[in-house]
């Protein structure tokens, strides 16, 4: 491969930075193994910002510029669902937010919360990095 073809092949390339909210570890792992490096063709995760409590993702966003943001609504004591809702009446040009939410049925909690995007427990690796995908082209 020719120096110029592999700067073909990644001229079409997104690069992203995710920040990632969840006061699970476990939670946190599982959703980076399932959006890996690369959710799609198109699009490369060059950095994670792992965040495991709400103040710590304001700060975050206060210091930083992330292209999209993982929160969990199942995180303890102060959900991904309302700091998703707090974040997007907040901050002018928000990043889009995906959130996970506990169940299917949940959806319309998504919607309240004003988020670009949802996923529900158990997650599912691939809907994690479709998801993570669709956003980043946004």
């Amino acid at each position: 491969m020719t120096a110029s073809t592999s700067a073909e092949q990644t001229a079409g390339l997104r690069r992203i930075s995710v920040l990632l909210f969840s006061d699970n570890r476990a939670t946190r792992d599982a959703v980076r193994v399932g959006v890996g490096s690369h959710p799609d063709p198109g699009v490369k995760v060059e950095e994670w910002m792992e965040c495991a409590t709400a103040p710590a993702v304001e700060l975050a966003l206060d210091e930083g510029d992330y292209d999209v943001l993982i929160l969990d609504g199942e995180a303890q004591p102060y959900g991904g669902l309302g700091l998703c809702r707090q974040l997007k009446n907040e901050i002018f040009d928000c990043p889009p937010v995906l959130v996970l939410t506990g169940r299917p049925n949940d959806n319309w909690l998504a919607s309240w919360s004003l988020a670009d995007g949802s996923v529900a427990h158990p997650l599912d690796p691939a809907a994690l990095a479709a998801a993570v995908a669709r956003l980043a082209h946004s």
